[in-house]
């Protein structure tokens, strides 16, 4: 596809008929979609390029791999105008392609997820406010918001939710993919605690999904992604009281076996401390050239140093602590990553397993030895990190009305593992992705030669040629199935949205994730 002419875009003003010349060098793409979006009245909410936001957009996204350089971006207010954003580019879509990307936060690592190139992204960036209902004790929320602000608004109003644990980090895409967070152990998935999405559909109707409502589009929203529609707000259950004990403590590597085995313990034990929470984190960074433990310890009540941290605390050697009483804005900022790197992310789930995760630090320390040795420019780092998954938060998501992710028809406690590559040179994006596929794999076969390997993928951490939708199982892979053709029929949100993960792909050997004719826009 011909890329547009930045000088004829610049040109635009207001899409008068006059302006309308300004596309003939555009290139068909451009000039048939975002024209199509411009003749709907939406002209005021384009971006194109060589306009004063344009960068300012494509640069929203954290990973650097991951900015693309669409056509244009929309950036609609409303339910209504998002509505007539779909509306448009699938009318339009009968006489040429109109592909279109979805993004709120803009988090996810890999380059055509939440981002098109030559094509229109939907930027919900505008739609980010967060308002409380105390009446119903729910936070109406934005799809566009970002977790800090979600958070600052209700610790202003003594009030919390279930949601992401870094600062940065997108509302919608989080919970569509099912959400970790420091309420996990008490609540659930974030996504178990959405009493109600709207959602605009491919039809243009704005519907709501709840427990009365949609009942199978809501369930499906908890965990299905970009699927079957747009999220446009979602209504989260609230809790009193921001009041939390946390922080992150820092360890020597020397401290590894004590550390594995004191998470493991947690893994096993949680279920007697359900305010508890716990991350361990081995990490190398060229800008330290240190190899740490980082462990995130967060009690979601007023309590210090609760018991079931006590082996944690008892390892001996911290080089920081800034363990504290404080609130999910300030926890959240703690826990955000630096930006200006070229990031991946690459998942596993396993048993709970000793072995296992012995064996993950030992390849841990093999990959680091590699990468030490390989010619890379620029600074950079290798993360690797354990969160337990214990049998009871399958109970949660029950217990709030079912979600998909599938983790009910297991009976052991597990570890979700997830390795974090962190660089600068975009030539070496191709080395550090194989490797971070290489490490994944050779953890899953050991994981496998012990007994301790799980299919269970986490959709929000997965890598693009991972398959998260299909490893929630043959029933609820179905129930998605059945839900996209019930609310897409066309199939818009599949063929139209190429981006994210696809349930008309999943499961298929053959699938590729994201489109291979994509270029990248190197930065």
């Amino acid at each position: 596809m011909k890329t547009p002419s930045k000088l004829a875009l610049s040109a635009l003003v207001a899409f008068s008929a006059s302006a309308t010349a300004s596309w003939q060098d555009a290139g068909e793409g451009s000039q048939h979609c975002c024209q199509a979006l411009a003749d709907a009245g939406l002209g005021d909410r384009l971006i194109l390029p060589d306009t004063a936001d344009y960068e300012d957009r494509v640069d929203v996204h954290w990973s650097l791999a991951a900015r693309l350089t669409p056509y244009c971006f929309v950036r609609p207010e409303t339910a209504g105008e998002v509505a007539k954003v779909v509306n448009t580019l699938v009318e339009a879509n009968k006489t040429s392609p109109c592909q279109f990307a979805i993004r709120s936060g803009g988090h996810t690592t890999w380059a055509g997820s939440a981002n098109i190139e030559d094509g229109v992204t939907v930027d919900l960036g505008y739609m980010n406010s967060t308002t409380y209902n105390a009446e119903n004790k729910t936070a109406s929320v934005q799809p566009g918001a970002r977790w800090k602000g979600v958070y600052s608004t209700l610790d202003a109003l003594g009030i919390a939710a279930a949601g992401g644990r870094a600062s940065t980090v997108g509302v919608a895409g989080l919970a569509t993919g099912g959400g970790n967070s420091f309420y996990g152990a008490r609540e659930g998935f974030v996504c178990d605690n959405v009493v109600r999405f709207e959602v605009v559909l491919a039809s243009g109707e704005i519907v709501e999904a709840d427990r009365d409502n949609n009942v199978d589009l809501w369930q499906s929203l908890k965990g299905g992604s970009n699927n079957f529609g747009i999220v446009t707000r979602l209504d989260l259950a609230t809790l009193e009281g921001i009041d939390l004990w946390g922080g992150v403590v820092t360890y020597s590597n020397d401290t590894t076996k004590q550390q594995i085995q004191a998470m493991y313990n947690f893994g096993e034990e949680a279920t007697n401390d359900r305010y508890a929470s716990a991350i361990t984190i081995w990490q190398y960074s060229t800008t330290t050239d240190t190899n740490m433990v980082i462990n995130a310890y967060d009690y979601t009540k007023p309590v210090a140093r609760a018991p079931i941290f006590d082996e944690f605390l008892a390892i001996p050697g911290n080089t920081s602590d800034s363990l504290r009483f404080t609130n999910m804005t300030d926890l959240t900022i703690e826990l955000e990553q630096a930006e200006g790197f070229r990031d991946s992310f690459f998942t596993l789930t396993f048993k709970n397993d000793i072995r296992v995760m012995e064996k993950a630090i030992e390849l841990h320390h093999q990959y680091l030895e590699r990468l030490k040795a390989a010619d890379i420019k620029g600074n950079w780092t290798l993360q690797d990190m354990f969160q337990p998954v214990p049998t009871f938060f399958a109970e949660h998501g029950e217990e709030k009305g079912g979600n998909v992710l599938g983790l009910g028809r297991f009976t052991d406690n597990l570890q979700l593992w997830q390795t974090y590559l962190a660089w600068e040179d975009a030539a070496q994006d191709d080395m550090f992705h194989s490797w971070g596929m290489e490490y994944i794999a050779e953890l899953d076969e050991f994981a496998k030669s012990v007994g301790a390997d799980n299919s269970w993928i986490y959709l929000d951490y997965a890598y693009k040629t991972q398959d998260p939708l299909a490893s929630y199982g043959e029933e609820n892979l179905q129930k998605l199935r059945d839900v996209s053709k019930k609310y897409d029929p066309e199939g818009v949100f599949q063929t139209m949205v190429p981006g994210g993960f696809k349930v008309s792909k999943a499961g298929k050997p053959e699938q590729t994730r994201g489109s291979k004719k994509m270029r990248k826009r190197e930065l």
